[in-house]
């Protein structure tokens, strides 16, 4: 049992109005100043989470059951920051019947601008975390401000007058949470390049074609320990790829520490690194995270991969400890001269290890498809189909209607979200 979004977002503003409620007089707890002051003081504490969140910490990954899950909840904590922020902005949060002190004195004209800048921290934040337009480039160093950002938040929080002490049990979560985030945003701002696990390799092969590329590196020093399907961060040491991108791991652990990618041109960075990848290049790779893996108890599983999504399936088919391939049927879905690999190269290595291989170039909607994961769900039976995804959002949608027209359990469905932004 992982955390879930909603888990995170409910618990941490629930946990926060509750703490702050109990420090009121009862008769002011349903006025506008105290929803004002639980939604402030809840702001502040999915903000420090959102930071801690940021932070890459693998105590933090496993809870959450992987990176990917761990960034959509970073996501939606900060969204759910300026919504309670938003009203703690309009409404005053402060009544006569309170008594009231600021945990840090400043001047008047300091703590009224720290709260105007804490809002408009908050705002540019989230506002630059959902805006898929900005180039990545751009996004990722504007994003790196959210740690310093934050601090103005908690500058507000210490500097206004509240009933809310600091050694208060509200004063004690709000400082918790302060503290850790900030201290993982510091971490992943200064300390992440030097002591998050990666090493160093060397691009010995890059074969490209069809907007995609297939790199292969092997270790320069020491080899990194992963699991098929799970994926890592690749920072080039060249001039105009230094950007650490993530992308799933193609291939199993080898014996020569050898590790492969399959990496399709869908922004500006992708498109630089396809077309000025080369042998003899040297990268940095921040490896392993998430938790993207397979089950081999299944009776029946079904591999779904869309487009680049099919790199962990790759991954899998060649685990030289995988055992039951044949239970497995892959559905490639790909765009008809975009596929990468060739859905040729693909069915000869699926026929090598004794999987069932389906090639789907026309979209989910294409009766063969239909037809055959119908077939699967009869024979083996709804409950005994388990299916792994790894695609587009889109797609993802149409197969979880098409485990709902042939009573496949929701539950049976294991996927790894497509993107991080």
């Amino acid at each position: 049992m992982h955390i879930k979004t909603w888990h995170a977002v409910l618990f941490l503003a629930l946990m926060s109005c509750a703490l702050v409620i109990v420090e009121l007089p009862q008769t002011t707890w349903l006025t506008s100043a105290a929803l004002s002051l639980s939604f402030g003081a809840a702001a502040v504490a999915l903000m420090g989470a959102a930071a801690l969140l940021g932070g890459r910490w693998k105590s933090v990954e496993s809870l959450f059951g992987g990176l990917d899950r761990v960034y959509l909840t970073h996501k939606w904590l900060g969204i759910w920051a300026l919504v309670f922020a938003s009203f703690h902005f309009v409404f005053k949060a402060n009544l006569e019947a309170w008594q009231t002190a600021s945990i840090i004195s400043l001047p008047p004209y300091y703590t009224r601008l720290a709260r105007q800048l804490s809002f408009i921290a908050l705002m540019l934040i989230v506002m630059l975390a959902l805006n898929r337009k900005i180039p990545y480039s751009v996004w990722r160093w504007w994003h790196k401000l959210s740690g310093p950002l934050f601090l103005i938040v908690i500058l507000h929080w210490l500097s206004f007058k509240s009933p809310i002490a600091l050694d208060s049990p509200a004063g004690i979560w709000l400082a918790t949470l302060s503290a850790l985030g900030v201290a993982a945003a510091g971490y992943k701002l200064l300390l992440y390049p030097f002591l998050a696990n990666h090493a160093e390799y060397r691009i010995v092969e890059a074969n490209s074609g069809a907007n995609a590329l297939h790199l292969e590196l092997a270790p320069v020093k020491r080899a990194l320990s992963f699991e098929p399907g799970q994926f890592g961060f690749i920072r080039m040491k060249e001039d105009g790829l230094r950007e650490p991108h993530p992308f799933t791991i193609a291939s199993h652990s080898e014996p020569d520490g050898h590790v492969h990618f399959v990496i399709r041109a869908l922004g500006d960075y992708t498109h630089k690194l396809v077309k000025e990848a080369s042998a003899g290049m040297y990268a940095d790779i921040y490896a392993p995270y998430g938790r993207f893996r397979r089950l081999p108890a299944s009776e029946r599983e079904v591999w779904i991969g869309g487009g680049v999504g099919i790199s962990p399936f790759i991954a899998w088919l060649t685990d030289q400890s995988a055992k039951n391939l044949e239970k497995v049927t892959l559905f490639y879905f790909f765009t008809p001269g975009r596929e990468f690999p060739s859905a040729e190269v693909l069915d000869d290595l699926a026929r090598q290890y004794g999987a069932e291989f389906i090639p789907v170039s026309t979209g989910p909607s294409s009766p063969e498809f239909i037809r055959r994961f119908g077939e699967i769900a009869q024979n083996a039976g709804p409950a005994a189909v388990d299916i792994s995804f790894c695609g587009p959002k889109g797609l993802l949608k149409r197969i979880q209607a098409l485990m709902r027209e042939n009573k496949i359990p929701d539950a049976n469905l294991r996927y790894e979200y497509f993107e991080f932004r």
